[in-house]
């Protein structure tokens, strides 16, 4: 590549009309031009982000399993199974409610002390609430350690922060790409840890039958096991994760420049030469790349004979009031994120309910071990398709229609239910060929969807008006996330229950696919809703024109 105009300091080099001017000297790097460079991503500091994601679909879901059995076994329903969905119920929207509550105030707190002390904490509080519910031995124990559980996942919109902090915009959408990976691979590992660790004084006698500690909680243990997940996480992030707030990073190299200039005083050595408050680095983050802009530059900086400690004093500043996200910049893709995440949970829900559900009331009648190996292994399937195809078939499609796409796929989810359900009548009344290449077909469409999440993440990224508002922007759209996801199971389970109740004894009652038409018409809407959206990302639209502007000078 050719040199950058700020990798000189002489007065010539430093301007740009004079670097844009091509000679012969530079003629044989001109072919090194044409290539788009990439920046190679951070790939320790991305895998701990990826690390700290998978946590919380790991706890959110390891208790799917067994949480049914464990309010059994607490008497809280006395008897009667009718109330069993209730309070299981419960006790898994709960979760997400504690989320939305704490994900902003986590979000704001990371724009003062930075992100690197607020996902410590989650990850640690988040461990030993986990433990707690393993320990419950009431009902409101339950309630608690799992509102404590979301609160400490609240952190998670930090993370979106710290992945558009160490990314820019060549490589994003191949960083951004391993964030529904995280959540696939969470979401199937947590309820394998919860079906197989469950009772294991009962189920492995010969290894665990002496201990009555498993005995008297038989479903500690893949608490315990879930705990790993977060406790690694926090050792691994405290030996190597690097604090990524503008602010704060400024605000160290600053201490470390004054140190500098404080030895060479004391030693009566030469100072050294330090440019105190220039960004100096050739590489922009994702969202400077976006055109936000950094209220760290202090515009007496750059004067001379301005004191050294008025010069870092003016290069950090409060971050704005919270009224400033309430624009159309930052509020369009937060409300397309809720749309986004009402419909992926539903069907998150129905799945394994519709799946189960008896032929004769709509479903196909699978036993659990069977829907955990289809779910399973659309995990897997996945996140090899994430990895390796979202970043060229967002290329080849665009930004905005590779969001439509998953918006689309979940409709398309939707309504393969009622289909599914009259493949089974074909194959005589069981899950034959036509059903299972409806299956594929069906969870296709869902990976869609994953591809959806990584675009709504750099469009969230890309909204924030300015660097020190991007925890704020990150944990107002994780809020309106969580809070739709809070409303998703109980809403899509309810539907089921009354569409089933509507089209009892007459199969040909529209009213028995009310939830489907329900869902489908969101769809809807939130696909209309998405041509809000640019098309592109501001960072690439500048990449175009300054492509073109070197293939022109190059002429």
């Amino acid at each position: 590549m050719s040199s950058r105009p700020d990798q000189c300091e002489c007065p010539l080099c430093s301007s740009s009309d004079a670097s844009s001017i091509p000679t012969s000297s530079n003629a044989s790097s001109t072919q090194a031009d044409d290539e788009p460079y990439i920046t190679p991503l951070p790939k320790l500091q991305l895998f701990i982000i990826i690390f700290i994601q998978i946590a919380e679909p790991v706890t959110s879901t390891v208790i799917y399993p067994f949480v049914n059995d464990l309010v059994r076994t607490l008497g809280i329903t006395n008897g009667d199974e009718k109330k069993t969905g209730y309070y299981v119920g419960l006790v898994e929207s709960i979760f997400y409610a504690a989320e939305a509550l704490t994900v902003l105030n986590w979000g704001r707190a990371s724009d003062k002390i930075g992100r690197r002390p607020i996902l410590l904490g989650g990850m640690l509080g988040l461990a030993m609430s986990m433990l707690g519910f393993g320990l419950s031995k009431g009902y409101w124990m339950l309630i608690v350690s799992r509102c404590a559980q979301g609160a400490f996942n609240g952190n998670i919109g930090v993370t979106k922060s710290v992945m558009a902090e160490i990314t820019d915009a060549t490589n994003a959408a191949q960083a951004f790409s391993f964030l529904p990976v995280a959540w696939s691979i969470g979401s199937t590992l947590g309820p394998l840890i919860g079906g197989a660790f469950t009772a294991p004084a009962t189920r492995r006698p010969d290894i665990f039958g002496h201990f009555q500690f498993f005995k008297n909680y038989p479903y500690f243990l893949p608490c315990f096991v879930a705990t790993l997940v977060p406790l690694s996480a926090f050792l691994l992030a405290f030996v190597a994760l690097k604090e990524t707030l503008p602010a704060a990073v400024e605000h160290q190299k600053q201490a470390d420049a004054l140190k500098a200039l404080a030895e060479a005083d004391e030693t009566g050595s030469p100072r050294p030469t330090t440019r105190l408050l220039s960004p100096s680095s050739s590489r922009t983050s994702l969202l400077q790349d976006y055109g936000a802009t950094t209220a760290a530059a202090s515009p007496h900086a750059s004067e001379p004979g301005t004191p050294i400690k008025k010069q870092f004093s003016d290069t950090t500043a409060s971050p704005p009031p919270f009224r400033a996200l309430f624009i159309p910049r930052v509020l369009i893709p937060i409300t397309n994120f809720a749309f986004l995440a009402f419909l992926d949970q539903s069907l998150l829900v129905l799945l394994p309910l519709i799946y189960s559900t008896p032929l004769c009331l709509g479903g196909l009648g699978l036993p659990p071990s069977t829907i955990g190996t289809i779910l399973g292994v659309w995990g897997v399937i996945n996140g090899f398709v994430q990895v390796f195809g979202f970043a060229p078939f967002r290329a080849r499609v665009g930004h905005r229609n590779c969001y439509m796409f998953g918006i689309a796929g979940l409709g398309v989810c939707f309504a393969t239910f009622p289909v599914l359900a009259v493949l089974a009548r074909w194959d005589g009344g069981e899950v034959g060929p036509w059903v299972w290449c409806g299956i594929a077909v069906q969870l296709t469409a869902y990976m869609l969807s994953y591809m959806s999440y990584a675009c709504m993440f750099m469009y969230i990224a890309a909204a924030a008006p300015s660097r020190s508002t991007l925890g704020a922007t990150n944990g107002l759209a994780q809020l309106t996330a969580s809070s739709v996801r809070a409303l998703a199971p109980s809403t899509a389970s309810s539907l089921f229950s009354f569409s089933l109740e509507l089209g009892a004894g007459n199969k040909k009652n529209v009213g028995g696919y009310l939830v489907y038409i329900i869902l489908c018409t969101i769809s809807t809407a939130a696909l209309w809703w998405s041509f809000r959206l640019p098309e592109t990302l501001a960072s690439e639209d500048k990449q175009s024109r300054r492509e073109a502007s070197d293939a022109t000078a190059v002429e």
